[in-house]
């Protein structure tokens, strides 16, 4: 089965700090910063200017692993050190659907399935244990 796992750490509105403090700690490379305001327009769902400076996803190179991170939208809920959730990166939609089919018994969908802008197919949902995981299935990398 082809697969990688890695952390992504969340954070309210200090992403951008965590990346470049884990950047000089572990001795990283920034892979790549996007922001909220990067992302296309929904004028059904402005974003404020605040909303456009926060990060949707940085990606942190560490020797051969990955640290990934994201802020959280203004106002959701976010407790300190209680921001690490697991990305699961299958290549298949069909496993991508196994895998969170079989993590949500028990627990709740945070985000269902569903196309994004960078992925066929993403969603978050959270385990019967609390933990939180991201499944996305890799654009085709051909």
């Amino acid at each position: 089965m082809s697969m990688s796992l890695n952390p992504y750490l969340i954070f309210d509105g200090k992403t951008r700090e965590a990346v470049n403090f884990y950047e000089k700690t572990l001795d990283g490379k920034v892979m790549g910063i996007m922001t909220f305001g990067d992302m296309p327009a929904d004028p059904d769902q402005p974003l404020s200017d605040d909303m456009k400076e926060r990060v949707m996803h940085a990606h942190l190179k560490v020797g051969d692993s990955d640290l990934m991170f994201s802020d959280t939208f203004a106002g959701m809920p976010h407790q300190q050190g209680d921001t690490i959730q697991i990305a699961i990166h299958p290549k298949q939609e069909e496993k991508a659907r196994a895998i969170f089919d079989a993590l949500e018994d028990g627990g709740e969908v945070v985000m269902p399935l569903q196309k994004t802008d960078w992925s066929p197919l993403y969603g978050i949902v959270k385990d019967k244990f609390g933990v939180t995981f991201q499944i996305n299935v890799p654009e085709d990398q051909s």
